[in-house]
Parts: C-alpha cells; sequence; structure tokens
C-alpha cells in the first residue's frame, strides 16, 4: 500500500516532471554503479526476460529459487527457458551452493537415466536411439534473488557456478544495495543485474525495471522503444496517493476494501498483475524517481524488506490482524511461487521443495507502510502464533 510515501512525498511523486535527460541520468548511474550496458524498462520482469534472452539460448534451463514470485517464472518461460526449482533453507529463505550442487547432480543422474532407456528404445523409423543429452534441455544458468534482502553466500554460489558452467543473472529486487558477506555489493557479480522499481521493492516508483548487461551477450537484444501505455502511467502517478488514503483508512477497518475496490474497477494494478512486456520503456517521471533513490542507497548494504516470522493457524491470525486494523493483503506468502491464484500454472514440485512448501504455509511478513511504532500491536498478536522454537521480538 504505497511504501514509503507518506509524509508528502506522494505528492513529490504525484507532480513529479520527468524529461529525457532523467532517463539518460539514470542509465549513467546504473552503468557507472553495476559497470555495464543500462536499458530502462516497463516492468522488473521485462528487465529479467531480457537479461535471459541475452545470455542463454531457447530450451536451456535456469535454477531458481524455490520460493519465488511469478514474475520471475513469467520471464524464465517468455525467454523460452525452463525453470528448474531448487529448494530453500528456512532461515535464509535462499538456496544454498549444498542445494545447487545437489540439484545439479540430480539433474544429471535423471539424464543419464533417461538417456539409458532412450537407448534401449526404438525409434520411429527403426534406428537406434543416441540417448544423448541433447533429449533434455541443459542447465546453463542461476537466478539469484536474495529473498526479503537477505544476501547469498555468493562466493560459494560462484564456485558452484563456475564447477558447472553456469551464467549467474542476480535479480536485485528484494535487495538493492545489499552487500554478500564477502563484502562486495549485489549486482556487481553477475553476467547481468536486473532491478525492479514496483510497489515495495528495494527501489519503489511503483512500476518499472532496469537490466545492466555486464557480461559479453550471446544474443543481441532490442532495448525498449514504445512510450509506456497511458493506462499504466496514469495508474503509476496516482497509486501512492490512493496507497496512503487507504493505509489512512486502515485504522477504521476499511482501507482494505477500497483497496480491492480500486483493483476492481482497474484505478490500481496488482504487483503481478503487472504485464510483460520488452517493447515498452520507462516513465520519465518514474526515471527521475528511481535515479534519487539509487543515489540514496547505503552502502553498508540494507537490512531485509520485510521482517518474518513462521506462525500456525495463520488465516486465523489474519482475521485477527485484521479486526485490530491492520492490513496484511497482498504480501509475498500463500505458495512457494506468489500469489496464489498464478500457483496452478507453474506446475512447482512440491515434493523436490519441502523447505519452500513449509515456508509458503506460515510465513508471515510485515508490513513496511506501517511504521515500527504502529506494528507494536501487530507483532504481539503475532508472538502468540510462533509455530514452536521461532521467536518473537
Amino acid at each position: 500500500m504505497a511504501a514509503g510515501y507518506s509524509s508528502g512525498e506522494w505528492l513529490r511523486h504525484l507532480f513529479t516532471i520527468g524529461r529525457k535527460k532523467d532517463c539518460d541520468k539514470l542509465k549513467d548511474l546504473l552503468s557507472q554503479k553495476y559497470e555495464g550496458e543500462a536499458i530502462l524498462c516497463k516492468n522488473g520482469r521485462s528487465a529479467l526476460t531480457l537479461a535471459l534472452k541475452a545470455y542463454f539460448n531457447p530450451g536451456d534451463a535456469v535454477l531458481v529459487n524455490g520460493f519465488t514470485c511469478f514474475a520471475v517464472y513469467e520471464a524464465i518461460k517468455a525467454a523460452k527457458l525452463q525453470p528448474i526449482f531448487v529448494d530453500i533453507d528456512r532461515e535464509t529463505l535462499n538456496y544454498s551452493a549444498e542445494t545447487i550442487a545437489r540439484a545439479m547432480a540430480d539433474r544429471l543422474e535423471i539424464i543419464r537415466d533417461k538417456g539409458s532407456k532412450i537407448a534401449s528404445e526404438p525409434r520411429d523409423d527403426g534406428r537406434e536411439r543416441s540417448g544423448s543429452r541433447d533429449d533434455w534441455p541443459s542447465v546453463r544458468g542461476v537466478i539469484v534473488q536474495n529473498t526479503l534482502g537477505i544476501p547469498v553466500d555468493m562466493r560459494e554460489i560462484e564456485r558452484i557456478a563456475k564447477k558447472y558452467n553456469l551464467t549467474i543473472i542476480e535479480d536485485l529486487a528484494h535487495c538493492a544495495g545489499v552487500r554478500y558477506p564477502d563484502g562486495r555489493e549485489a549486482g556487481t557479480v553477475g553476467a547481468a543485474t536486473v532491478l525492479s522499481f514496483g510497489k515495495d521493492k528495494s527501489i519503489d516508483t511503483v512500476s518499472g525495471g532496469a537490466v545492466i548487461m555486464r557480461r559479453d551477450k550471446q544474443h543481441e537484444i532490442e532495448a525498449p522503444s514504445k512510450l509506456p501505455r497511458l493506462s499504466d502511467h496514469l495508474r503509476a502517478r496516482f497509486y501512492p496517493m490512493w496507497g496512503a488514503l487507504c493505509r489512512s483508512l486502515t485504522y477504521i477497518g476499511i482501507g482494505g476494501a477500497l483497496m480491492r475496490l480500486l483493483v476492481k474497477i482497474r484505478l490500481v494494478e496488482r504487483s503481478a498483475d503487472s504485464k510483460l512486456d520488452t517493447s515498452r520503456r520507462l516513465s520519465k517521471f518514474e526515471a527521475k524517481r528511481a535515479y534519487r533513490q539509487i543515489k540514496d542507497l547505503r552502502r553498508t548494504g540494507e537490512s531485509p524488506i520485510r521482517e518474518y516470522y513462521f506462525v500456525r493457524d495463520r488465516a486465523e491470525l489474519l482475521k485477527k490482524l485484521q479486526k485490530k486494523g491492520y492490513y496484511f493483503g497482498g504480501l509475498w506468502y500463500e505458495k512457494p511461487v506468489s500469489p496464489e491464484r498464478y500457483y496452478k500454472q507453474v506446475d512447482f514440485p512440491e515434493k523436490e521443495c519441502p523447505n519452500a512448501l513449509y515456508v509458503s504455509e506460515h510465513i508471515i511478513n510485515l508490513p513496511i507502510y506501517y511504521t515500527k511504532h504502529d506494528l507494536k500491536p501487530a507483532t504481539k498478536l503475532i508472538n502468540q502464533y510462533l509455530e514452536k522454537g521461532e521467536k518473537g521480538e
């Protein structure tokens, strides 16, 4: 609900005037910061699609976090690649070098088994099958997302990526400004760096995104050139105003209902519903807003976007929080690939990702559109629902 847009900030957003020079300044800033060629995009999923198309061939497979959002899956499919979900650690919400190595070993074993079975079966034309690994897509890359701003051990992931010749793509939607344990900043390691400027992201201009190509590309891609759609532009302009209004009304219990109405009449677009379109570019006023926010990033690293807890009876807890005036709707949980309304499209391997499944069933993350002071009563209630062994504040 327009996190960070309070105390008149939504007014500055509404009346910001952007020009072409603001897009140029943003591209120059991103190119310098992440040492590559910057391209501004309609949204984060469009930026990720361009990165994947630049570095992989259609039919390749890429490893992806087992606890993620539909936008990542959609970008992978739009690039005509195959996602391979890797299970996560419950504490970090990320996969590790060990789980990546295990996933690669399992994948190679399956390929060998499939190859031997294929080789023993006759072809339609009567010739012997080769049983080659070409029958299965090769894993060529790994997408690192640093879930909720929690950094992975990038040094170890680099080691595994080098062993299996995997290209690293860094997705900074949650972690712009964060530093890895070895001190390097997220976005300065992989072949490409992807940013989302969507709602409640590290850089929040309501919509928009960017990709920075940091290594030689396999394929040339066409940068977005079309203007943003007027409807998208207006929704991005006015969303902070609507969000601030709804947030203020949560204290009398109607903020959530108003937001749902605004979504229904299409004055507000839910983040997961933003259309992927690699032909349209970032709005000029959003480029100006993004430039200012990126300039202000702390160089020492950022805290996770949202604090999180594992709770029992989550549906009951959310109802009680709503009665107290807290709107927790639209946050990142429900299913391993959220939101729930898109989950059936994913064909997620639940048996292979038990930790991701557990996390999606028990996690609750605190919205960042409330202050810590405002959240004290909510945290007190959440502590009553903590899973055994979990600690509250």
